[in-house]
């Protein structure tokens, strides 16, 4: 392939949304068209690129349901009519999958000038109804198209299991693997909520810092891993500092073309950052508690790995990371994927995180890549690596990314994937799992009081005839038996599995 085909990101975007007064704040379309003319303009050619944009890709936003926002989009912006406008599935992994996919386009020749934006304006909404105010936002759009998605969502993020059991929020579900990561690890629970505050408050400095965080707020690892009052326990081990925030009004835009297509519109070479590779991967044990180790994540490996591979570097050659961080299991499983040192000096973050810069929905990747474009350009002899993480860390994609062109193709080396030593196959919880048992994962859930008052527990069935099998199940709602739970290690620890048959759950009583 010619390097002109080369592609580049040439233009990005941030937007962050400090209005306080829903009826003043600006309805989805300002926004996105704002931002992706805020994109155009940093291309240094402004708005006239738009006439070039053959293709359009919108995150669709949370609490707004037009017949097709992203035609809406596509027609403030001047984008011609015949270009290819498309909303996409959801997922955090999305804004990089997308990144990827539009890099193929370009190589192949098939697109030219590709727009993609995101963001929510959840807040403004959340403002709107405790006041009792109808937001006015636009509800047309061209229906020609409006149900064709880029990248639409194969499967249901939880399982008919799960959802039986409660277990259908990230809330519940990513402490599973950070408990696990844990004891595989061998880490003291004081160890382990150490290392939590240690790692995330550097996250914590780099949103303050950053002009388009919604919590622009340094914290100490102390602050961030002790619960208090203000920083209650939610979901064993996570204070609410640890969680990622979603109800934000953020968005952001790239645009991104062909080294040909850039030097033709006449974007200066300072704008672009070069696209080196890609990968996207999703777990064969697709629901949570189906995943054979919850220490491992095959589908993590083989995306930030391929991605490597197909740039043509080595994970010592990024001098920037931004790891999707919804919570710090998401970072940390990054960490041990890659086979990175959770204390490497190395920025893990170019944003400051969803917990601290803010995580719009699906639509995180629309600030992490260009807050690292940013970043490359002003060191144009730097690698980064931008990841996105879908689901209960079903689905992702990294991308890697340079202000330098790339040497050499982009074939994709031949071998095994990278997760081949690993396992995969999905451990499908026994729907009537009843006798002994040890946990594998678990969390306890808190209430806004920050006491405990419910137990999550994926573990394998010992004895009578089942060893081995997966179970999926609560606990009793018995405030001293979760204050036992939580006293010390859990994973390992024996008990007894029965089956509800009144709610069709399993309960899981600890020995």
């Amino acid at each position: 392939m010619s390097s002109d085909r080369a592609p580049v990101l040439v233009g990005v975007a941030q937007y962050v949304g400090r209005e306080t007064d829903p009826t003043t704040a600006p309805d989805p379309v300002t926004m996105l068209a704002d931002v992706a003319t805020r994109a155009a303009y940093d291309s240094g050619v402004g708005q006239s690129v738009f006439a070039h944009v053959d293709t359009y890709l919108q995150i669709p936003l949370a609490y707004w349901t037009p017949l097709n926002g992203a035609a809406l989009v596509a027609e403030q912006l001047g984008i011609d009519g015949r270009a290819r406008t498309q909303h996409t599935g959801g997922g955090g992994e999305i804004g990089v999958l997308a990144a990827n996919h539009l890099a193929a386009e370009i190589m192949a020749g098939r697109t030219e000038v590709a727009l993609m934006t995101g963001g929510q304006i959840w807040k403004t909404h959340e403002r709107a109804k405790a006041a009792g105010v109808e937001l006015d936002w636009p509800t047309g759009g061209d229906p020609a198209g409006a149900d064709e998605r880029f990248a639409p969502v194969a499967k249901p993020m939880v399982s008919e299991i799960e959802e039986r059991h409660g277990l259908t929020r990230p809330i519940q579900a990513y402490p599973l693997f950070e408990n696990a990561l844990r004891a595989a690890q061998g880490l003291t629970l004081a160890e382990h909520a150490q290392r939590l505050g240690e790692m995330m408050t550097e996250f914590t400095a780099v949103a303050a810092a950053n002009p388009y965080a919604w919590f622009p707020t340094e914290r100490s690892a102390e602050e961030l891993a002790t619960p208090t009052p203000e920083n209650r326990m939610i979901g064993f081990p996570y204070t609410k500092y640890l969680n990622a925030v979603l109800n934000t009004d953020q968005a952001g835009a790239y645009l991104m073309t062909s080294v040909a297509k850039a030097r033709e519109l006449g974007i200066p070479e300072d704008r672009w950052v070069y696209w080196w590779g890609g990968h996207n991967a999703a777990e064969e044990a697709w629901f949570a508690s189906t995943r054979p180790n919850f220490a491992e994540c095959p589908s993590m490996k083989d995306s930030s790995v391929g991605a490597l591979d197909q740039a043509g570097v080595g994970v010592d050659d990024i001098a920037l990371f931004d790891f999707y961080s919804c919570f710090p299991i998401a970072v940390r499983m990054a960490c041990a994927m890659l086979g990175i040192d959770e204390l490497d000096p190395r920025p893990f973050t170019v944003t400051g995180g969803l917990p601290y810069a803010g995580g719009p929905g699906s639509a995180y990747n629309m600030n992490s890549i260009p807050a690292m474009v940013e970043q490359l350009r002003e060191d144009d002899r730097s690698v980064g690596m931008v990841t996105g993480n879908g689901f209960f860390m079903t689905k992702h994609a990294a991308a890697v990314l340079s202000a330098r062109p790339k040497q050499g193709g982009w074939d994709r080396p031949d071998g095994p994937h990278p997760s081949s030593a690993m396992e995969t196959a999905p451990a499908v919880p026994d729907d009537s799992a009843s006798g002994p048992g040890r946990i594998e994962a678990y969390t306890v859930m808190h209430d806004r009081d920050g006491q405990p008052s419910m137990g999550y527990i994926c573990g394998r069935l010992d004895g009578n005839g089942s060893e081995g099998r997966r179970f999926l199940a609560t606990t009793p709602e018995d405030p001293d038996l979760l204050r036992d739970l939580l006293a010390s290690e859990a994973v390992g620890r024996t008990g007894h599995v029965r089956n509800d048959n009144d709610t069709g759950r399993c309960i899981f009583t600890p020995a």
